[in-house]
């Protein structure tokens, strides 16, 4: 039976740095994980560049039952000290928009910078290894694998969340949490594209691939201002995917189509001037044709001219636009999702060491607890963050 120090399930961006910065310790360390290739989401990510960190990351960017448990990780090990390493490896980067940092070439790079960093650290990583069973004793962890026994004192599960099923996404982490007493909330697909009832999406569907700057909000008064991306599906864009974190089943969400102008005005700027111009095509000065053309169509713009529209009409059309009202049938789940909203209950874990309290030498870090980021980088932040919080104390 082989012994280490340290063993770390899943070679995702947690686990791998985790493992790294444990092996740079002096930790003897052995890192699994069932696929055939490490960081196979950040290769995935951000369109093929990572959108590896956000300048603007801080606590109230994490949804968690738990809100204040991130913050210490997160204030350890920062956006700043992960765009320091990546500097350190002479990996260029950009920022596109509003904090987001991707790398200027692809997101080989930063699992190649994870890799070399296990490499400084001797840390020790089987591929394609399956987790058969866990036991604990007094003396630490055995794992049984296929075709090998291990035996570590300390065991550290980092193998993500539900979300991507096809790059080898399962719940195992939430078993291993419950197998050891451990509380976990339902999950569900986070940063996720919307579908939308058959109706409306047959009346939408000319629309598929226009995108609109929009506003919208949720139930709960949880406010993002992005893009809108209409598709064949439903919704998407960073607003909706932003926005799905906070929608449950049934809500209504309220979408502004047009938060840079005020269509009240412009209507009323647009009669002085020109009065027997055509309702659709004032319209379509600051929104695409398409979507003027299929609101016409959904009865919410009405075919006439400025000068034959009266105020009321016009006051409700201003409100319908400002304030349209949707509500999506559900989500594409966890297939397109980015993230899993929910995981281990991270009242049970030390915010400091991500261990778990009461069962002495197991560790939880990244997608697999409660705390989900924004889109834009956040969520790779928390796995830097809780990743080298949990290898400070092993």
């Amino acid at each position: 039976m082989e012994k280490f120090d340290v063993i770390i399930i899943g070679a995702g961006a947690a686990g791998l740095f985790c493992a790294a910065q444990a092996g740079q310790r002096g930790r003897r360390v052995l890192l699994l994980d069932n696929g055939k290739k490490a960081g196979r989401k950040i290769l995935m990510s951000g369109g093929g560049r990572c959108n590896f960190t956000n300048l603007y990351t801080e606590p109230s960017a994490y949804l968690s039952h738990n809100p204040h448990f991130c913050k210490s990780a997160l204030a350890r090990y920062t956006q700043w000290d992960f765009i320091d390493l990546v500097n350190r490896h002479g990996i260029a980067w950009h920022e596109k928009t509003l904090g987001q940092l991707f790398c200027d070439n692809t997101a080989q790079q930063i699992v190649d910078l994870l890799l070399k960093e296990c490499e400084a650290g001797q840390v020790t990583l089987r591929l394609r290894s399956e987790v058969l069973s866990v036991e604990r004793d007094e003396g630490g962890y055995t794992l049984a694998l296929n075709g090998a026994t291990v035996r570590a004192e300390k065991l550290v599960i980092a193998t993500g969340g539900l979300s991507m099923p096809g790059l080898g996404a399962s719940p195992f982490g939430y078993k291993i949490a419950e197998q050891f007493g451990l509380n976990v909330y339902p999950t569900r697909a986070g940063l996720v594209p919307f579908t939308l009832h058959k109706p409306l999406l047959a009346q939408l569907h000319t629309l598929s691939g226009v995108a609109v700057p929009a506003v919208l909000t949720a139930e709960n008064g949880t406010v993002f201002k992005e893009a809108l991306l209409f598709t064949h599906r439903g919704l998407s864009g960073p607003a909706v995917l932003q926005l799905s974190s906070y929608w449950q089943p049934g809500e209504f969400i309220t979408v502004d189509l047009s938060p840079a102008c005020d269509l009240h005005q412009l209507m009323n700027e647009e009669r002085e001037a020109h009065p027997n111009q055509s309702l659709k095509n004032t319209l379509a000065k600051v929104l695409p044709r398409r979507l003027v053309e299929c609101l016409q169509l959904l009865g919410i713009v009405p075919e006439c001219s400025l000068r034959q529209l009266n105020s009321r009409q016009q006051e409700a059309l201003a409100s319908a636009l400002h304030q349209w009202r949707v509500q999506p049938n559900g989500t594409e789940g966890y297939r397109t999702a980015e993230v899993t909203l929910g995981g281990v209950d991270t009242t049970l874990l030390s915010s400091k060491t991500m261990e778990a309290r009461d069962v002495p030498g197991l560790y939880f870090i990244g997608e697999v607890i409660d705390v989900t980021g924004w889109l834009g980088g956040y969520n790779f932040q928390w796995a830097w963050s809780s990743a080298w919080a949990c290898a400070q104390a092993i």
